[in-house]
């Protein structure tokens, strides 16, 4: 019987191992949780965006522009909604709309029958937000509610306030465009 000689520096037993203890954290910038912090944040980010837009969408509604121009901040504002009849909007406020100020909404509708009507205020140059308002029914045609205009970034801030009515035959709306001067 012939015995095979082991390789060099090997040996049979545990013994020549050498035991070495490692830091239970290394030593350094956590970089890794860095980058996982980064990218939660960067998917948080991506979902809400997602979901404002969500939100937002405005497909399913049949817009009409409005008839004349007017000024929201003195007198209310009136648009035909095609053959279907007429919408008014009156933000009662005295003599300026204001960033942050609760503004009450009035909306007369005329020639369709509307079961629920909201407004909204939307940024025209940037993305400011949901700012939906859901009015009350009063009187035959007329809705009340509140609403609020988002803070002013720059010192003239473009807005549009979209009302949207839900009828019968689906939703339709159309816009108002004003300006709010950050006091």
């Amino acid at each position: 019987m012939a015995i095979t000689p082991r390789p060099h520096g090997l040996r049979s037993d545990y013994s020549a191992m050498k035991m070495i203890s490692k830091p239970a954290h290394p030593a350094g910038f956590p970089v890794l949780r860095v980058l996982i912090l980064v990218t939660g944040l960067a998917l948080a980010a991506c979902a809400w965006y997602a979901f404002s837009h969500w939100l937002h969408r405005d497909s399913d509604v049949t817009w009409f522009p409005p008839t004349s121009s007017c000024n929201l901040h003195a007198e209310p504002c009136s648009a035909t909604l095609g053959e279907l009849g007429r919408i008014t909007l009156h933000i009662m406020s005295d003599g300026r709309i204001d960033a942050l100020e609760i503004l009450p909404l009035e909306v007369e509708v005329d020639g369709v029958t509307a079961s629920q009507v909201e407004v909204d205020f939307i940024g025209r140059d940037m993305d400011l937000g949901l700012h939906r308002f859901a009015l009350s029914a009063g009187a035959p045609g007329h809705f009340q509610g509140q609403g609020q205009v988002g803070i002013c970034t720059q010192s003239v801030m473009p807005w549009r306030a979209r009302v949207i009515l839900e009828t019968a035959e689906g939703k339709v709306g159309s816009w108002f465009d004003f300006d709010v001067i950050r006091s």
